[in-house]
């Protein structure tokens, strides 16, 4: 007897994870077979939440400011406003984070909402079974967001959503104004971080394969997306070695060496750039056609109270909140320009499209790169190590 109940609350469980069945019909199937189980305190984090209710949503995010930011314009006011406390985590990496929430009980239970970056992240944890469904009529906020932005994650999703894109940004090319001229950057483009002259005061992002075979891609006139040539790729970098000052580790390493002048050019997270712009160091920001473009999305994992999260979520794309925080970590909000007024220090962000539509923004095809991620980690870093 006991067997058979444990298996039919496994089963019970699951289906509250993937968010099949309610709370209260949770609850109500533990209290019948709890007390004969014995498992009222025991390991099951799930029976203990679903009891307590959820006075607690946690959100994982960057840390630094684009957490400060979360934080004071988001977490803090939805607390005021709801009763429920945000509890805010900083990841240790993305590849780390993904670790935990594989090795968590149930897979993906201990964790909530994710401030996950890029599509083929989407796509990894989707296609692990770690995603939710999430009730759209509940996020009436999501139709201020810009379509493509919405329709790029629904295509991984199969129509359905798990997070909502919350930032755009991209990893385009910074250099020193006071070393470099507008114009010599914008004839060169992707070039630039190629340019021979310029040996010994160039930086790149070390701990990313996408980005350095992305502009190494544009150097050799290929589509990141459709490598073709991908010998010409890896002749490029290699030869880049031999220019590169320093392969930067953290934003804040990257700002240091732009700020300090120890570098003049480098692939850099838009964001960053506004940053050292706001300062006013002679940072200049380029954009070459084909730009590795990304989005930023709040990617709700199973287990968690939907109900909570998609109110969670749809007070964090009310305008208010939405521009605070984008002001504040200086990557433009998802909303679409078109149908929420920005105000002028959101508009003078790097990556800030006026039009809403984001034609030319080239995003990173998931299944293309995650096919390749493990042959091409490892010779990246026999790459970087030279």
């Amino acid at each position: 007897m006991g067997t058979d109940l444990e298996k039919r609350l496994n089963d019970v469980q699951e289906s509250y994870s993937q968010g099949s069945i309610s709370r209260r019909d949770f609850v109500k199937f533990v209290g019948i077979t709890g007390a004969t189980l014995g498992i009222m305190g025991g390991p099951f984090g799930l029976v203990k939440q679903a009891f307590a209710g959820s006075k607690s949503i946690t959100c994982h995010s960057w840390g630094g400011s684009t957490s400060e930011a979360l934080r004071k314009f988001a977490f803090d006011p939805f607390t005021k406003a709801e009763g429920v406390k945000v509890i805010d985590a900083a990841f240790t990496g993305m590849d780390a984070f993904l670790t935990q929430v594989k090795a968590s009980y149930p897979p993906g239970g201990e964790f909530n909402i994710a401030h996950l970056s890029a599509v083929y992240d989407y796509a990894r944890y989707t296609d692990l079974g770690f995603g939710v469904v999430l009730d759209e009529t509940k996020i009436p906020n999501l139709k201020n967001v810009m379509s493509k932005m919405t329709d790029t994650l629904r295509g991984i999703s199969k129509g359905t959503l798990s997070g909502v894109p919350y930032d755009l940004g991209q990893t385009g090319i910074a250099y020193n104004t006071d070393k470099i001229s507008k114009a010599d950057a914008e004839k060169l483009g992707a070039s630039l971080l190629y340019e021979k002259s310029l040996k010994g005061k160039l930086g790149s992002w070390g701990g990313d394969f996408r980005t350095n075979m992305w502009y190494a891609a544009l150097h050799t006139g290929q589509n990141p997306n459709n490598i073709k040539d991908e010998k010409a790729v890896w002749n490029a970098l290699k030869e880049q070695r031999g220019l590169i000052k320093k392969y930067w580790s953290s934003g804040s390493e990257l700002m240091s060496l732009l700020g300090n002048g120890e570098i003049y050019a480098t692939v850099a997270w838009s964001g960053r750039v506004a940053g050292l712009q706001a300062q006013g160091h002679p940072i200049g920001y380029l954009a070459p056609e084909g730009t590795y473009s990304w989005m930023e999305y709040m990617y709700v994992l199973k287990g968690t109270d939907l109900a909570v999260a998609q109110k969670l979520l749809n007070f964090m794309l009310e305008p208010e909140a939405s521009i605070a925080v984008a002001k504040g970590q200086k990557y433009p909000t998802s909303l679409d320009p078109t149908k929420v007024p920005m105000p002028d220090e959101v508009k003078k962000l790097p990556a800030f499209d006026p039009t809403g539509k984001l034609d030319g923004y080239l995003f990173a095809d998931p299944a293309y790169w995650n096919s390749h991620q493990l042959e091409w980690t490892e010779k990246w870093d026999r790459v970087m190590a030279g």
